[in-house]
């Protein structure tokens, strides 16, 4: 994870990782071309998601995920247990609740900014810094279940601790939701979704639940609105899951379901296509923000860019468009993101 992510990993411009922050990106070799109809991965059923995904003779929910999360991405290890306090681990119940807390979290990263940088972080940067590598990570407890297993867990802030200096989470999901023909459906605490809309909008109802609070904890250190701070909160949640799928090699799938997942609502339905009420993705920022740039829009001098591929050839397209500044130019004023929208906006 970085700081001022619009692809996965680090950029050579990009701060050096910490505990919660990610490997580097892949190189150019590495980033998969546009799927054809005949590439594109089938979407896992309920039943097929949590065979690949479970470990045998785990009947907790989601460890399944945690547990490759751990694999594929070490830097960021999720144990299934209590929240801990003590030894550097804070719990979100203190973070939403004690200010102390929150403005521990937030000094660790303000350190980690004057070792990195030689200059000290405004406040407000450091405390954004703080949430976009804590929303970051915290996000993954419910996205990553759901890409892999089908299962969205149900997490209060009580249910969770963070000790930022390890790289570690604790997580304790008792009830969870999941499809009608999940194996574990009939488990208890098994909350079966009606179909994949409905548990698209289960998890987003279950992230914005564990979000608002710690949002509205972090908004005074952050200075900055609801909407800034729930921009700031789509980003995390999308470059999390996109970067973990890359390590999986399951980026283009990522991509694909991230995109449905926060797709905004149309404007209007084209003539002859289906009609009926879609979910609102409130309060996130509607669009994951990977629609490429227009063909005639010349490209930032810093923007990450994806070669050319069969289906766009000659062209080399931005990665991603993010839906709030990461402010990593105020320390670093050579560094504005190609995606952030100081460029893509204008």
């Amino acid at each position: 994870m970085t700081v001022s992510s619009t692809r996965p990993g680090r950029t050579p411009r990009d701060p050096a990782p910490d505990a919660h922050d990610a490997a580097p990106a892949p190189t150019s070799a590495t980033v998969p071309t546009v799927p054809t109809a005949a590439t594109v991965p089938t979407v896992p059923t309920a039943a097929t998601a949590a065979t690949a995904a479970t470990t045998p003779g785990s009947p907790r929910p989601c460890a399944a995920s945690y547990h490759r999360l751990g694999e594929s991405f070490p830097a960021l290890r999720v144990h299934h247990a209590p929240p801990r306090t003590g030894n550097g681990w804070l719990t979100g119940a203190d973070l939403v609740a004690r200010p102390e807390a929150l403005r521990e979290l937030i000094a660790h990263d303000a350190r980690q900014a004057l070792t990195r940088y030689g200059r000290p972080l405004r406040p407000d940067v450091a405390a954004g810094f703080g949430l976009h590598r804590l929303t970051w990570a915290v996000s993954l407890l419910f996205t990553l279940p759901w890409f892999l297993e089908r299962r969205v867990p149900l997490l209060a802030p009580g249910d969770v601790s963070v000790r930022r200096r390890t790289g570690e989470l604790t997580a304790r999901p008792g009830a969870f939701l999941c499809l009608s023909d999940d194996p574990a459906a009939g488990r208890p605490g098994a909350r079966p979704a009606t179909g994949e809309p409905a548990l698209a909008a289960g998890l987003r109802t279950a992230l914005a639940g564990l979000l608002t609070p710690v949002l509205a904890a972090f908004r005074p250190e952050v200075r900055r609105g609801p909407r800034t701070l729930w921009a700031m909160a789509t980003d995390a949640a999308v470059e999390g899951l996109w970067y973990v799928g890359g390590l999986l090699g399951e980026e283009e799938r990522a991509r694909t379901e991230l995109t449905a997942l926060f797709a905004p609502e149309p404007a209007a339905c084209p003539e002859g296509a289906p009609t009926g009420p879609r979910p609102s993705v409130a309060p996130f920022t509607p669009g994951a923000g990977f629609a490429p740039a227009r063909p005639d829009a010349p490209a930032h001098p810093g923007a990450p860019t994806r070669p050319a591929t069969p289906a766009c050839p000659d062209t080399a397209l931005p990665e991603r468009a993010r839906a709030s500044c990461c402010l990593l130019y105020t320390v670093l004023p050579e560094a504005m993101c190609g995606g952030c929208p100081r460029v893509t906006r204008g």
